[in-house]
């Protein structure tokens, strides 16, 4: 539980607080999942960047002796003196020969990556450090995040590394060894190498175990030193709170809601919408009302106004004339579907209420209003639980055949009849689980595929090409063009489409074309399986809960649930064979 909330508050660290506008940097005036996570990243490491700043600023305004009070407060009394006297004496202690057994070049190879990080390309190499100067590390800061949790927190014991390089000769290990021994660190491992930094003796690994707030104090303590020209932690895989938070449960979307966007047509001369006051309030007011929804909630209804309607129709009356020509047959067998249901009628929008209860029924998906656009992060998250995430106001009326960014016509034509199909919700299932816990890198790769799939793609269907891609289906000049001599049509292969430029400005110039929606999911898995993510997840229906794969008991637990399902399987083919 500590780690939980270490994470979520370092999600609230890094938060992107920045509206998603050309003003603050976005790169294009048209909103696309693809854009969005790119924004995303770019602005992510520009706000750690200014939190490592502020963290180190502040690390370097602490003066030693209030280090060493902080370390006392939490250091049984009789062992004051012997912290006091250690510390005092700590340039000066002779080796401890017990303590130095050291292992050359075993591991070392492994951990030089991540310590080389914190050293300056050759020839651009600033100033030395003041001796005052603590260089805080992002690992440091994020443990010391961790550690404020609450006292529980700061005592827990943490598995870490430290990567030391001396200046004095290997002599200096003694110091550093006696300082673990001081702040009651058990070392597990050591190993020095002869550095390669000119300038530097040895480069020495530690492997420790300690307390998090003994541990912090440790470093600021040997960052004293003049013996070491750099010491940086790696915390060990037990630390978690590096890795990005993300949703176990379908109710914790609600905590996503400081990561919404709203996109505001008053940002944009070019918005349809820009120089319409009533269109903009009204924009305003269905957003305050998805804003307010909590899991469990019933879904708000809307009283669309009779100019939304006029526009829902309008699109409603064009996709329901070219689907059966261009559409993939799953899409028109549930746009059929929607229509005997009496869900798709041009006299009025439907409602999503409805229209989650038709794909809880059909896939076990279901709806949930957005106030506006999501990070790329947590969108692709909620499908991971089988929510789809739905906005519920409509595009302006002047433009009822193109939206600057999705809207309710856009996710009920183009996005709900394929999520009622099976195979298709299966597979926006596995980019969704695909998502959590990968790096902001990877989420761009995960949207870019996303956005040429569920977004743009295309399929075979009896030797024609056919669309089944959202932005397609509801965009009918796009549709035209997509299935035309004018752009290029390639296999689906993840790894290539992760990494295709997008464009934003006019229609692409490339699209994929997948074999079948089986077809996609298995080229999918396999490149899932090369992500760096370190752990599975699967999504357990009956809980509404992922569950990370990251122990005996738990896989255990689904070999028993494989087995069940198995052994029902083999009795209903038994019963199958048997005659009449």
């Amino acid at each position: 539980m500590m780690a939980v909330a270490a994470a979520q508050k370092n999600r609230e660290m890094f938060a992107i607080k920045k509206s998603y506008s050309i003003e603050n940097g976005y790169p294009s005036r048209r909103r696309s999942l693809v854009d969005d996570a790119r924004f995303e990243t770019l602005v992510v490491k520009q706000t750690k960047q200014t939190v490592l700043e502020e963290a180190r600023s502040k690390a370097n305004d602490d003066s030693l002796e209030e280090c060493i009070l902080q370390a006392q407060e939490h250091i049984p009394a009789e062992q004051n003196v012997e912290l006091q006297d250690e510390q005092a004496n700590l340039e000066n202690l002779p080796l401890e020969n017990e303590y130095v057994a050291v292992e050359e070049d075993v591991e070392f190879e492994s951990a030089e990556p991540e310590a080389e990080q914190s050293q300056e390309p050759e020839g651009e190499r600033q100033q030395p450090a003041t001796k005052n100067d603590y260089g805080l590390t992002e690992d440091e800061i994020l443990l010391a995040n961790a550690a404020s949790e609450s006292p529980e927190a700061e005592a827990a014991m943490q598995s870490a590394a430290l990567v030391v390089r001396l200046k004095e000769g290997i002599s200096s290990l003694g110091r550093i060894l006696k300082a673990i021994e001081t702040f009651h660190g058990a070392v597990q491992h050591v190993e020095s190498r002869q550095s390669r930094v000119e300038g530097v003796d040895h480069d020495v690994l530690i492997k420790l175990d300690m307390t998090r707030g003994n541990l912090l104090q440790l470093i600021r303590s040997l960052r004293q030193s003049g013996s070491f020209s750099s010491m940086n932690l790696m915390a060990d895989n037990n630390l978690n709170v590096k890795a990005p938070w993300f949703p176990k449960h379908a109710s914790e979307l609600d905590n996503c809601n400081h990561l919404m966007t709203k996109y505001e047509p008053d940002l944009d001369m070019n918005h349809p919408g820009f120089a319409d006051k009533v269109y903009r309030q009204r924009r305003k007011e269905i957003a305050e009302i998805a804003f307010a929804y909590k899991y469990g909630d019933p879904i708000p209804y809307i009283e669309y106004s009779d100019v939304e309607v006029k526009t829902w129709r309008s699109v409603f009356k064009t996709v329901q004339d070219l689907a059966p020509k261009h559409a993939c047959a799953e899409y028109r067998a549930a746009f059929q579907m929607l229509q005997d249901e009496q869900i798709f009628v041009e006299t009025r929008l439907p409602q999503l209420q409805e229209m989650s209860d038709f794909l809880r029924k059909n896939t076990g998906f279901s709806l949930r209003p957005a106030a506006g656009l999501l990070t790329a992060r947590d969108f692709l998250a909620s499908l991971a639980f089988r929510i789809f995430q739905s906005t519920q106001y409509v595009r302006h009326v002047n433009s009822p055949y193109h939206t600057p960014e999705p809207d309710s016509i856009h996710e009920l034509l183009g996005h709900m009849p394929l999520l009622a199909d099976p195979s298709f919700a299966q597979f926006s299932q596995e980019i969704g689980l695909a998502s959590l816990g990968a790096s902001d890198e990877e989420i761009e790769k995960l949207s870019t595929v996303y956005w040429f799939t569920v977004e743009f793609g295309l399929c075979k269907e009896h030797g024609q090409i056919k669309a089944y891609g959202a932005g397609l289906l509801s965009s009918y000049g796009e549709l035209l063009h997509a299935i035309s001599d004018k752009c290029e049509h390639r296999a689906f292969e993840p790894a290539s489409t992760a990494v295709q430029p997008y464009q934003d400005q006019e229609y692409q110039p490339i699209y994929y074309v997948a074999e079948s929606f089986e077809d996609a999911k298995d080229k999918f898995r396999r490149w899932v399986s090369t992500m760096s993510r370190p752990f599975e997840v699967r999504f357990n229906p009956h809980t509404e809960r992922v569950e990370v794969l990251d122990s005996v008991d738990k896989l255990e637990t689904l070999v028993h649930q494989m087995n069940t399902e198995i052994l029902h399987l083999t009795n209903a083919i038994s019963k199958l064979r048997r005659p009449f």
